[in-house]
């Protein structure tokens, strides 16, 4: 069997069929891991006994004739945010380099619950705090696509997973464009659900009321599946919706014919590379010759979108990371000998240096005098972006958009400029400060070989129409992504 081609569809298809085990499936892929992954480096732990534990008892259902769950031996990674228990979480930083999490996330338990299994955590930006993936504590992720390259940031370990072969489907976060970015540089189906839609219990903060969990994948039928499986309500974390899970994969499939796809003038502005310009545009001719209606419309506040992410972003990562303080859990300094010496070493030593950035910059947005001017501020202008949403998808049933402004940049090319960096997630931040779901797709390659992604954003809590959509562009696209 090649791994290589296995999606998560025909992986249980394959177990349910018997022309493999789970257990064949966990040797083969550590195998491929073991040979490949050194030089993308897109894994910080691999969980074998965990894996191999799982293995046995998907086997088990199968050679009984059980009916298989829904991910029945599914080889997954996750991304290294997720607590899992008794395995190594690090969120990429040395602050937590050794720390043994007590119990799973909830992602975790449902994919587990529904036969995956979880072959390691992936290597991720320090807390999620990065576009390129060389903000990590241990080593740069390196894109499987063109390794002198960024995966992108901040999952670009489990979008790397994806595109190299070494999982058939990861789990990443979104905050500023996490899941979409690197999506889009890897050349594989990025989602990120509403806020709201897959729980974050046990998905170590970076900043709470932003952070969206999702999944990675080789098709769009594969994120309709995963997201199935993790999306619902969770007792455990309060901003989780009732509303009822739909049956994702009944909408992959359905025409778009008839429907209104909206395309705001203020993603296809100056600046916009050409090559990714050109394949969005096809995407959309595409979706115009299924029937799809283009309606151009604008967004008026999104020039606001970075500034706006940037303030609310910091001052929530600033009183997330104030828990890391040597006291409790993760790196104490062994040098101090007082109290706060023991806080300034241990954060020194522990955060890296964009860390420490978004710690004085969400600090100073939040000190006596500035709160009003600019993290009060930033929450208007939050409600106004909403708003813009609000009366697009009063006229259309999706936005479609590049997801990114260029392809993979090389490794090393912004790290001197943090602005250049931030401004990577143009057209990515402005979902996650909404709400709204979104799903990156491969539609095209640049000159130089590299993938584009193609962006389309719905209403909230319709992710069902953000995946018929994305996997009628998927199918027309087909060609021009090999």
């Amino acid at each position: 069997m090649n791994i290589d081609t296995l999606t998560v569809a025909s992986t249980r298809a394959a177990m349910e069929e018997k022309q493999t085990t789970a257990k064949a499936l966990v040797d083969a892929f550590y195998q491929k891991i073991e040979a490949e992954d050194p030089a993308v480096g897109a894994y910080l732990t691999l969980s074998k006994e965990r894996a191999y534990c799982q293995a046995a008892r998907v086997d088990e259902l199968a050679d009984r004739g059980d009916e298989l769950p829904a991910l029945a031996g599914v080889p997954i990674a996750v991304k290294d945010v997720f607590t899992t228990k008794d395995v190594r979480t690090t969120a990429g930083s040395k602050i937590l380099e050794n720390f043994i999490a007590p119990y799973d996330a909830t992602v975790v338990s449902r994919l587990e619950e529904a036969g995956a299994i979880i072959l390691g955590k992936t290597n991720c930006d320090e807390f999620a705090m990065g576009s390129s993936n060389e903000n990590s504590g241990f080593h740069p992720v390196h894109n499987p696509r063109d390794l002198t390259r960024v995966p992108g940031g901040s999952s670009g370990g489990s979008a790397a997973v994806v595109a190299a072969g070494t999982a058939v489907a990861s789990i990443g976060s979104d905050t500023g464009g996490s899941i979409r970015q690197p999506a889009a540089f890897c050349g594989v189906v990025g989602l990120k659900p509403t806020y709201g839609r897959i729980s974050r219990y046990g998905l170590i903060a970076f900043a709470s009321s932003l952070d969206h969990p999702g999944p990675y994948a080789k098709t769009v039928k594969d994120a309709a599946i995963l997201l199935e499986v993790m999306a619902g309500r969770d007792p455990m974390d309060s901003t989780t919706a009732g509303i009822p899970v739909p049956d994702y994969c009944e909408h992959v499939g359905r025409p778009v014919e008839g429907m209104k796809i909206g395309v705001p003038m203020e993603y296809f502005e100056d600046g916009l590379d050409a090559d990714v310009r050109a394949a969005v545009e096809l995407g959309l001719h595409e979706l115009s010759k299924a029937g799809g209606e283009i309606v151009p419309l604008s967004l008026p506040h999104t020039s606001f979108a970075i500034p706006t992410y940037y303030v609310i972003a910091t001052a929530e990562a600033s009183s997330n990371l104030a828990r890391y303080d040597g006291v409790r859990y993760g790196f104490r300094s062994p040098e101090a000998k007082t109290l706060s010496e023991m806080y300034r070493r241990t954060r020194d030593a522990g955060f890296g240096a964009e860390v420490k950035r978004r710690i004085m910059l969400g600090t100073y947005v939040l000190s006596a005098g500035y709160y009003d001017a600019y993290y009060l501020k930033a929450q208007r202008v939050r409600s106004l972006l909403a708003r813009d949403f609000d009366e697009a998808f009063a006229k259309v049933d999706v936005l479609v958009t590049p997801t990114t402004p260029t392809p993979a940049f090389k490794l090393g090319e912004k790290t001197q400029d943090p602005l250049a960096m931030y401004l990577a997630d143009i057209f990515t931040v402005t979902a996650d400060l909404v709400g709204i779901p979104g799903i990156s797709i491969p539609c095209g390659k640049s000159k130089e070989g590299l993938p584009i992604g193609m962006q389309i954003l719905g209403k909230h809590f319709d992710e069902a129409t953000v995946l018929r959509v994305a996997h009628v562009a998927e199918h027309a696209l087909a060609k021009r992504v090999d």
